[in-house]
């Protein structure tokens, strides 16, 4: 059963059952249709005080949302998207954290408050540290929704690291205990090839990383993000267009630069010639969406106030700020600097 601090408030537990239905949501799955399938009270996507929903409520959720997105590997997908700004705990590695070692260590303890499914543990030597997920229960490999779990918990702690870092790192290896029945896709969410059939769940990364200071600023950005992400769960539409679902799906994932065609095409179950081939059905392109949610997030962040142009145009995805300046002349006809003060003046 998924643990909840109290009921009295969103915890990461549901917090992360939130994150699920707005990443299906993305998928042009309905959550209140899966919560009904679920025999999860429809009132409960916004009541106040969220009741602790039953294992059984939780296993059917998963059940129903993998037969009618038709993927096999919705874990990892839904991992590859979710933000731990989405679980609401974010602030408290970020608030008793400085550096990437303490920041797993931290992370790793709060992990028992999502899921009972798995624990988690980190280990260090002077090559390398290592993040294990270690399974709780003996039986988890024959339950699907664990297995799920456990793709959701190793690809989200291989992306959070990046957004601790504001760049994309690459494990030395990955070892994991379940068959690969597609290892080309986990190798590419995984960023390596993965050990299948191992004898433990784990993610090694290089021990120059332990020490590398955690870049406190991009916090505020996850939670503009993570409103963003709750907001799915409010604005589908039973018809909307796929380049509306993509733009959407841009933006509340975009915490570390704009994600690229084949990943955006992955996590909706289809292949980058297929994306390419609809969005041109509605008289645009995957790069035109791209470009709009740059523009967008480019401006949000600007007003914001709280970031520097060099660092919103690294978190856009620019390597060189001269780039940058340019695309924002085009979008707006100010560059980024007097746009910022523009902006100050008139606040």
């Amino acid at each position: 059963m998924l643990l909840l601090l109290s009921i009295s408030m969103e915890t990461p537990a549901t917090n992360f059952i939130l994150g699920l239905l707005a990443y299906a949501a993305q998928r042009d799955l309905r959550p209140d249709q899966l919560c009904k399938l679920a025999h999860i009270d429809a009132a409960w996507l916004t009541a106040a005080n969220k009741r602790p929903l039953s294992e059984k409520q939780v296993n059917d959720l998963w059940l129903n949302v993998l037969h009618l997105s038709q993927d096999a590997r919705f874990g990892l997908h839904l991992g590859e998207s979710l933000q731990l700004a989405a679980l609401g705990i974010v602030g408290e590695i970020i608030k008793s954290s400085t550096t990437v070692g303490e920041a797993v260590t931290n992370a790793a303890g709060l992990v028992e408050h999502v899921t009972d499914w798995f624990n988690m543990t980190v280990t260090r030597n002077s090559r390398s540290f290592t993040i294990q997920i270690n399974p709780l229960k003996a039986d988890w490999k024959s339950s699907v929704p664990a297995v799920q779990m456990l793709d959701v918990l190793m690809v989200l702690t291989i992306h959070e690291l990046d957004g601790l870092l504001l760049h994309k790192i690459t494990p030395l290896s990955v070892s994991y205990m379940p068959d690969i029945s597609n290892p080309e896709e986990y190798e590419r969410v995984f960023r390596c090839k993965p050990v299948a059939k191992s004898r433990k769940n784990a993610i090694s990364f290089d021990s120059s990383f332990w020490a590398e200071p955690i870049i406190t600023a991009n916090y505020e950005l996850q939670h503009f993000l993570k409103e963003k992400m709750t907001a799915v769960l409010h604005t589908v539409k039973r018809k909307e267009r796929l380049s509306d679902k993509i733009y959407r799906y841009l933006i509340t994932n975009a915490y570390l630069g704009i994600v690229s065609l084949e990943e955006t095409a992955a996590n909706f179950h289809m292949s980058p010639r297929t994306l390419q081939r609809r969005l041109k059905e509605e008289a645009v392109n995957f790069q035109q969406l791209a470009d709009n949610a740059r523009q967008y997030l480019a401006v949000q962040t600007l007003k914001q106030g709280k970031y520097t142009v060099k660092e919103i145009a690294y978190m856009m995805g620019y390597n060189e700020l001269s780039a940058f300046s340019r695309a924002f002349k085009r979008w707006t006809g100010k560059s980024p600097e007097s746009y910022r003060l523009k902006y100050s003046a008139s606040s």
